[in-house]
């Protein structure tokens, strides 16, 4: 039963999924390409180890700071699984994002919204991260915990890493829902909750957030959330920017929905650009194994075994293919994907450099990043992912 539960989420999880809440017609999503699945890519879909993480996030008013903490260490967060495993098996990312208390949001709906569902699509997550607008609004925590853990398609498995963070100022006790409740049903659901109160601890502690956290057996966090992000600077900077922006050139976009997840790449690369380190830590994901974009390009889905070029139609393939024989597409792939490792192990070999300088900095690093958003996640999964066996280095 749990492996045919995994076997539904393995397909719909993968790069661009998306749920019905997306979908407001509750319809299922035309089918975008010809792939196809290899029995030993599924099965490794399957069995993989996953870590999956629903970020709940106030976007009442008050929140600008902390939706700009979140734009700017997204890709900080998500390189500290780049080297996760449980058992010896390699760690499977999945990342969804909620907003609630905003008064664009319809009161049916508890001012909540689910901006993506759990999904590998890394651009996806950030596209929608640096759509999100602050206004006014009722923040009731206890219905988005609930939300979160009924509509998510959370793993069914006991050992998988499973968490939701929230993070907001009014009092956790608001709402239609109470956050007992909502956590308790999370908990049986193996799912962690976390809570980050943006404002000063001891009314973190008389507003209920504090012990939101100790019931779901999570981490309470108090952070600034008009705080800059710290970010040091290192030398290897500019060039790992640089060779992140060079990675998009051996990327080949199929079907109906490359064309766009090609743009989104892009774009998100021109987001990321706004603050150097952002830039850089963006593509130090983009040269990590989780940066997997088998859904519309041609390299990575050929190479998992999840798309068959023969199975593609002329109209189906971008410019560089048309036209060609298939022996000279299949040269032209074999060319991309080993133009593509060696700029990654560049960007490896100079994000190891940077780490090195970086160790130097550490104690001015922590004490200035001590209360911010990233911060309280970075703590946290150190100690939570350790509990469930995972190693993140």
């Amino acid at each position: 039963m749990i492996k045919r539960s995994l076997l539904c989420l393995g397909l719909m999880a993968l790069p661009g999924s998306a749920s019905a809440e997306s979908n407001p017609a509750a319809k299922p999503a035309p089918q975008q390409n010809r792939t196809a699945v290899s029995p030993g890519t599924l099965e490794a879909a399957i069995s993989a180890p996953r870590v999956q993480i629903a970020l709940l996030l106030d976007t009442s008013s008050s929140m600008d700071g902390l939706i700009e903490q979140t734009k700017r260490q997204l890709w900080t967060v998500v390189n500290a699984f780049a080297k996760a495993q449980r058992d010896g098996q390699q760690a499977r990312l999945e990342i969804a994002l909620y907003e609630y208390g905003n008064d664009t949001l319809s009161a049916e709906s508890g001012y909540i919204r689910q901006v993506v569902p759990l999904t590998t699509d890394l651009d996806r997550v950030s596209e929608q991260l640096f759509a999100l607008k602050t206004n006014g609004g009722s923040e009731f925590c206890g219905q988005a915990i609930q939300k979160a853990t009924q509509q998510l398609e959370w793993s069914k498995s006991k050992k998988d890493l499973k968490l939701i963070y929230i993070a907001g100022n009014e009092p956790f006790t608001q709402g239609p829902v109470a956050f007992r409740t909502a956590i308790s049903s999370a908990k049986e659901h193996n799912i962690r909750v976390n809570t980050i109160h943006c404002g000063p601890p001891e009314v973190g502690s008389n507003s209920g957030w504090a012990e939101a956290a100790r019931f779901a057996g999570g981490q309470p966090f108090n952070i600034d959330q008009n705080q800059a992000v710290a970010m040091i600077a290192a030398p290897q900077d500019e060039e790992i920017a640089k060779l992140g922006v060079e990675l998009n050139k051996t990327y080949l976009s199929y079907g109906r929905s490359g064309a766009e997840s090609k743009r989104r790449q892009e774009a998100q690369d021109v987001n990321a650009s706004g603050n150097a380190v952002s830039a850089t830590t963006r593509a130090m994901s983009k040269a990590s194994r989780l940066y997997d974009n088998s859904s519309w390009d041609l390299v990575d889905g050929t190479k998992q075994g999840k798309v068959k070029l023969e199975a593609l139609k002329e109209e189906e393939l971008p410019d560089e293919l048309r036209g060609k024989s298939a022996e000279e597409r299949k040269v032209v792939i074999e060319g991309k994907e080993k133009e593509r490792s060696e700029l990654q192990a560049r960007i490896q070999k100079l994000s190891q450099e940077r780490q090195q300088y970086l160790t130097g900095k550490q104690k001015e690093q922590a004490a200035e990043g001590k209360n911010t958003l990233d911060k309280a996640i970075l703590d946290s999964v150190q100690t939570q992912a350790k509990a469930q066996s995972f190693t993140l280095e």
